[in-house]
C-alpha cells in the first residue's frame, strides 16, 4: 500500500533528496516565523538553545503548522538545518557581507552540520504519532583563499542555506570532507526519515508511487 508524505519545506535540495530515493512529496510552505519560534522558546527556559535543539525545534514547527492546516490523508515531515560553529547557531546569513565573515572564519576549520525532522503521522487509520529526530555531521571545509570567497558569495547561493554551504551544488569544492550521513549535510537523512517511518509501521519503499 502507497503511503502519501507532505514535505513541509521550500527547500530545492530536500525535495530532489527525496526524489532521488524515488519518493514524490506533495509540498506544503509553512508560513512559521523562526526567530519568533526560537525567541518564545528560549524566553520560556530563560536559557539560549543549543544549536541541534534549534534544528528540532523549527523542524517541529514548520510540520506541525502543515500538518495541522492540511487534511490530507499522509504522512507531513519537516526538516531545518542549522551549523553549530565555534559555539554558534549559525542559519542562512544576513546578507553577503555576513556570508564572507563567516567563510573566512569556517575555512580550513569544521563545523557540525545539524538537521531537525520531525514527523506527524496524520493519516486517517494511525496512532497520531509526532515525534522528532536530530542527525549531526561534522564537516570539515577547505582552506579557500579571499578569492574563492567573494567568487563563491558573488552567485548567491550561500545566501540561501543554512551555514551559507552546500555540499551538493556550488560550494562542493569547499568541503574537504564530512563525518557521517552525506544527504543530512544536503538537508534530510534518507536513512533517518527510514527509520522514523519503521516507528509508524511503514516501510520507505510504501512513499514510492
Amino acid at each position: 500500500m502507497t503511503v502519501d508524505l507532505v514535505l513541509a519545506s521550500a527547500s530545492p535540495a530536500r525535495l530532489a533528496t527525496l526524489r532521488s530515493a524515488g519518493v514524490e512529496p506533495e509540498v506544503i510552505v509553512s508560513e512559521v516565523d523562526e526567530p519568533a519560534v526560537i525567541n518564545d522558546a528560549e524566553a520560556g527556559l530563560g536559557a539560549t538553545l543549543a544549536a541541534d535543539d534549534v534544528a528540532l525545534l523549527l523542524a517541529r514547527a514548520k510540520c506541525e503548522a502543515v500538518a495541522s492546516a492540511t487534511d490530507a490523508d499522509a504522512l507531513v515531515l519537516g526538516c531545518d538545518s542549522v551549523l553549530e560553529f565555534e559555539d554558534s547557531t549559525l542559519g542562512k546569513p544576513a546578507d553577503a557581507a555576513d556570508a564572507i565573515a563567516r567563510w573566512q572564519r569556517m575555512r580550513g576549520r569544521s563545523g557540525t552540520l545539524h538537521t531537525g525532522h520531525w514527523l506527524v503521522d496524520g493519516r486517517e487509520e494511525s496512532t497520531g504519532a509526532t515525534f522528532g529526530v536530530v542527525a549531526s555531521t561534522v564537516v570539515h571545509f577547505a582552506d579557500v583563499t579571499d578569492e574563492e570567497i567573494e567568487a563563491y558569495v558573488a552567485t548567491g547561493e550561500p545566501l540561501h542555506v543554512a551555514g551559507a554551504f552546500t555540499i551538493d551544488g556550488l560550494g562542493g569544492p569547499f568541503v574537504r570532507r564530512i563525518e557521517g550521513d552525506h544527504h543530512n549535510v544536503v538537508g534530510l537523512s534518507l536513512p533517518v526519515l527510514r527509520e522514523m517511518l519503521a516507528e509508524v509501521d511503514v516501510r520507505f519503499d510504501q512513499l514510492r508511487d
